[in-house]
């Protein structure tokens, strides 16, 4: 059985200290297989969050993939935005949207950020037909038999949360990723968890949120999610901070 840790929305410049520590201990004491992160990482993607990210990141000592949010794009410079929009991450290259192969699991990375949109919330999730094929080859590309997760840091659909991500494309994308032979989705952003199992025709594609550990917090205390897999069966326990 594969232990996942899945936590999201960080939000390094507005965290709570008492959560990551909270976190941290439980990684230390009970290490998980790998910690999946899956988004939002900092506040305002300036550099001394980067660095905080970094630095906590590495100390967790297993290993970690990490999918970029809304936002780690940078938030006061127009042009880096627009042309180096992921040039602060430069010291998590190693974790950024890596692929990551545990025993029969295949964790694949999909982005949902874009560096601008044609309405006035750029906040909101939206997959572009590049990103989407390149995740389908990354699932093509996975052992046989390998159980398939998809990270993203926007919900692909909405899930009935407080929050909304208001995904462009992510219907379709969903679809496509079911289709594929994805057997789940895990996501952040609307800083509440949740756990729906979804069809897409025939198959079953689990959608999965994990809560936040900043002070950002909405409908439910600091959280993340524990998956237990195994021969393709996934089990997911949200941990609350009490």
């Amino acid at each position: 059985m594969i232990r996942l840790f899945h936590v999201s929305d960080i939000h390094f410049g507005g965290e709570d200290s008492a959560a990551l520590a909270w976190f941290t201990d439980v990684v230390r004491k009970e290490q998980p297989d790998a910690v999946a992160v899956t988004g939002d990482l900092t506040m305002r993607a300036r550099r001394r969050e980067f660095a905080a990210a970094t630095q906590w990141l590495g100390a967790l000592g297993c290993p970690v993939t990490v999918e970029v949010g809304n936002h780690d794009l940078p938030y006061f410079n127009p042009f880096a935005r627009a042309f180096r929009p992921y040039a602060r991450y430069d010291r998590l290259e190693r974790m950024i949207e890596q692929p990551l192969a545990l025993d029969g699991i295949h964790i694949v990375p999909l982005r949902t950020t874009a560096r601008f949109q044609w309405r006035l919330n750029w906040s909101k999730g939206a997959v572009n037909q590049g990103e989407l094929a390149q995740t389908l080859a990354r699932i093509e590309g996975a052992p046989i038999g390998a159980t398939v997760l998809v990270v993203c840091h926007h919900p692909l659909i909405e899930t009935g949360t407080s929050g909304t991500a208001h995904t462009r494309g992510g219907a379709a994308a969903l679809a496509a990723l079911a289709q594929a032979g994805a057997q789940a989705v895990l996501t952040g952003h609307v800083h509440d968890p949740f756990d729906i199992a979804h069809w897409e025709g025939d198959r079953e594609v689990r959608l999965i949120g994990a809560g936040t550990l900043s002070e950002r917090v909405r409908d439910s205390p600091p959280s993340f999610n524990e998956l237990h897999i195994d021969a393709g069966r996934i089990e997911t326990f949200v941990r609350a901070m009490a």
